[in-house]
Order: C-alpha cells, then sequence, then structure tokens
C-alpha cells in the first residue's frame, strides 16, 4: 500500500518536501545561533548585577 501510495506522488512534491526538511533544519540553525548570541548578550548583564549585588550593602 505504501509504494502505491508513495508512486502517485509527482516530482515537484518529492522536491517541495526535500525544500521544507532543508528550511526546518535552517530554522533549526538559526534559533540555535539566536539563542547563543542571547546567552552570550546576557552574560555581561548577568555579571554587572552580581557585582552591584556584592557592592550593596544587605539590608538586615
Amino acid at each position: 500500500m505504501a509504494k502505491a501510495i508513495l508512486g502517485h506522488t509527482s516530482a515537484a512534491d518529492v522536491r517541495l518536501a526535500a525544500e521544507i526538511r532543508r528550511l526546518r533544519r535552517r530554522v533549526l540553525e538559526l534559533e540555535a545561533e539566536l539563542a547563543a548570541t542571547r546567552a552570550q548578550l546576557a552574560e555581561p548583564l548577568i555579571l554587572d548585577e552580581m557585582e552591584t549585588d556584592l557592592r550593596t550593602p544587605a539590608a538586615i
């Protein structure tokens, strides 16, 4: 049955499916790059906050 179903797909459908797979992989790559960039940008902010917390006397 699967062969019968797959036999009815046109070459355009196969190319479209390949393009969709490629685009999904690219989206995953870009999301990973964005997460890494956000982490790099957030790191100095976190360190600045930690330094500020260390300099500020604790309210007791």
